[in-house]
């Protein structure tokens, strides 16, 4: 699977993709809103590994891609639509990016890309989200692309010692349709 983008491809990933993976992963601005104190390769391949397994399921129910910048080639991210286990109709997206290219929309076009593919291809009537609430360049991207504020749940999350609220976004196929008109990078 290969989708496409003004400045971005998405492709599936493959078995030599963990190094540039690890290079974003172990760095401390990725690593704060995760569990992880660290990453070590073994983790990175296992991750790549568990993305590169989804892609002989039969149905195929989970997509997650590697996010390319299309001038350089350079893995970047990752971004992806995971049906939800009892109802092929809703689907949560993901999505992660290296810090070195944060706040240039990368995130923004490589989610819209994933849920036009989630809307038109699979057919899901729903897409739902989460971030820390702390996060808020997540939460814009989030936001960016047409997902509305559904909850937060307080102490959701504990991790490096804390608690962390969560913050529920929500979006339709019908909210999406609407929003395509919208500029999204």
């Amino acid at each position: 699977m290969r989708l496409e983008t003004p400045r971005l491809i998405l492709r599936e990933y493959a078995e030599d993709d963990s190094a540039e993976v690890l290079a974003y992963q172990g760095d401390p601005r990725y690593l704060r809103y995760y569990p992880w104190e660290e990453r070590t390769p073994e983790d990175v391949r296992r991750f790549v590994q568990q993305f590169i397994d989804w892609q002989s399921e039969s149905p195929r129910r989970r997509f997650q891609l590697a996010v390319l910048l299309r001038e350089s080639g350079a893995l970047v991210g990752s971004c992806g639509v995971r049906r939800k286990p009892d109802d092929d109709t809703e689907a949560d997206i993901g999505f992660e990016l290296s810090p070195e290219y944060w706040g240039r929309g990368y995130a923004t076009e490589a989610a819209t890309a994933m849920a036009g593919f989630a809307f038109r291809e699979l057919g899901v009537r729903r897409l739902s989200s989460w971030c820390i609430a702390e996060n808020a360049a997540s939460a814009r991207v989030l936001e960016r692309l047409g997902m509305s504020l559904e909850g937060r749940l307080p102490a959701a999350e504990r991790f490096k010692g804390r608690d962390w609220d969560m913050l529920l976004y929500g979006m339709t196929r019908e909210r999406w349709e609407q929003g395509q008109a919208l500029p999204t990078v």
